[in-house]
């Protein structure tokens, strides 16, 4: 799988997570949980793979968007301290629905710029092979990439 096609692949089962939250009820607390940790797990990976592999590969390839890599970072960074509160926070709080509504805007603005504004100047840059090789690079990081949202690179800056 490509790249791009991968990291895709990932913003589609997290969008699906949080249409799954948003339809839960008020007090499907249990619910809200599983789907929360759900959450954190693959946005936390997601963002590891994207900090070490992706975006270091996307930068040389493509030197004009270095201002879009470092921006993403920084919304990496919003994303994974909201996380770490999400995840010692009970579902029961009256700010867990607020957090995590902030949580999904923030993601799906993130998501927005990277599909429509970026991967398209990766992938003109970058090529299909180099692509197919970004994503076997990105899914052998999956498998040991932090599950910590506060060991992601990004959350250190």
């Amino acid at each position: 799988m490509d790249a791009i096609v991968l990291l895709r692949e990932d913003h589609k089962t997290v969008e699906k997570l949080f249409k799954e939250f948003e339809k839960a009820g008020d007090e499907a607390y249990g619910e809200k949980r599983r789907i929360v940790e759900r959450v954190i797990e693959e946005l936390t990976v997601h963002a590891v793979i994207e900090e070490e592999v992706f975006y270091p590969a996307a930068r040389e390839a493509a030197p004009d968007t270095e201002d879009h890599v470092l921006e993403s970072v920084e919304e990496h960074h919003v994303v994974v301290w909201m996380l770490s509160e999400l995840a010692g926070m009970d579902p029961e709080d009256e700010r867990f629905d607020a957090k995590m509504t902030v949580l999904m805007e923030n993601v799906r603005h993130h998501v927005e710029e990277e599909e429509k504004d970026w991967f398209p100047e990766v992938r003109k840059a970058m090529g299909r092979n180099r692509l197919l090789e970004i994503g076997e690079r990105l899914e052998q990081a999956k498998q040991t990439a932090t599950r910590d949202p506060l060991k992601v690179p990004s959350a250190q800056k």
